[in-house]
């Protein structure tokens, strides 16, 4: 489990997710040209339940689609 603190729209909130996971979601954000930061404030954006579960799901579907995440 890795802890980071990230700026989503002005105000600073921290998530802990596995290293894996953090890895997935970087290579995403790369593929789509924007930061981490940036992608999670979308996937924050559209969530119901909880950030960490909502990045987690998100980023499953992702790689099981081959997709570049499109939120």
């Amino acid at each position: 489990m890795k802890k980071r603190s990230l700026s989503i729209k002005g105000h600073m909130t921290s998530i802990s997710l596995e290293d894996e996971f953090w890895q997935e979601l970087g290579q995403i954000a790369d593929a789509r040209g924007v930061s981490v930061a940036s992608l999670v404030g979308e996937i924050d954006s559209r969530r119901a339940g909880g950030l960490s579960s909502a990045i987690r799901l998100f980023v499953l579907t992702t790689v099981k689609s081959g997709g570049d995440g499109s939120v």
